[in-house]
């Protein structure tokens, strides 16, 4: 399941991120892969361990684990911390699956990527995400302030930069429901309910719609 979350930050909060990136150290990106990713990998990441990382952690993932879409479509039981990734002029990332176990302490099974895109579409070109599903190739290059949240377990690229530069932050979530497929059809099922509750809160359907979307997540829910 392919999943876009709109309007995880606004306006005000993308001018602070970008500010704060403006001036936050980068290093090689490389240096964060695994062995097989690190041969196709081009771009830099925020410097771990400074202040700029903490102050975009607060605005970035502070609303991005308050999103209905993420907490619905993700049922998180992990969030990783999120690598902030910039793209310039000549930078790409090939094709590459998630490592399965992440974390540098806890370790945590990597079961959806999500991107936040940090800066206008406009102001780049090239850096498209390009993620392999069963319908062909989803090109994904979303307005600032949106994210895309799919299987890790995917296919997936980033197209090279040819002008300008691309700002994402990147971040994983081990789900409560590890599998893609159940985890789409608990999504939705959950639109159907919220549906049911809005228009007929009362009636014996919506009851029954609410019943076993509730014990579908007992039954597959992983603690």
């Amino acid at each position: 399941m392919l999943l876009t979350i709109p309007q995880v930050l606004d306006q005000k909060q993308l001018e602070k991120v970008r500010a704060i990136i403006a001036r936050a150290p980068f290093v090689d990106g490389r240096l964060s892969a695994g062995l097989a990713a690190r041969r196709v990998k081009h771009n830099e990441e925020l410097a771990p361990g400074t202040r700029a990382l903490e102050m975009l952690n607060d605005i970035v993932m502070g609303s991005l684990v308050k999103h209905p879409v993420y907490l619905h479509g993700a049922l998180p039981l992990r969030v990783a911390t999120p690598f902030y990734a910039r793209y310039r002029k000549g930078m790409g990332y090939g094709e590459h699956v998630d490592d399965p176990i992440m974390g540098p302490g806890p370790r945590y099974r990597s079961d959806i990527a999500i991107t936040v895109f940090l800066n206008d579409p406009e102001s780049y070109q090239g850096g498209e995400l390009v993620i392999r599903t069963t319908f062909g190739e989803q090109r994904v290059k979303l307005p600032a302030g949106d994210a895309v949240m799919y299987p890790a377990s995917s296919l997936h690229r980033v197209e090279e930069v040819t002008q300008g530069e691309r700002l994402v932050a990147v971040t994983w979530v081990q789900s409560m429901v590890r599998d893609p497929e159940k985890r789409a059809l608990l999504y939705d099922l959950h639109l159907a309910r919220e549906k049911l509750l809005e228009r007929a809160p009362d009636h014996e359907e919506t009851a029954r719609v609410s019943a076993v979307y509730v014990n579908l997540v007992r039954m597959w829910a992983e603690l």
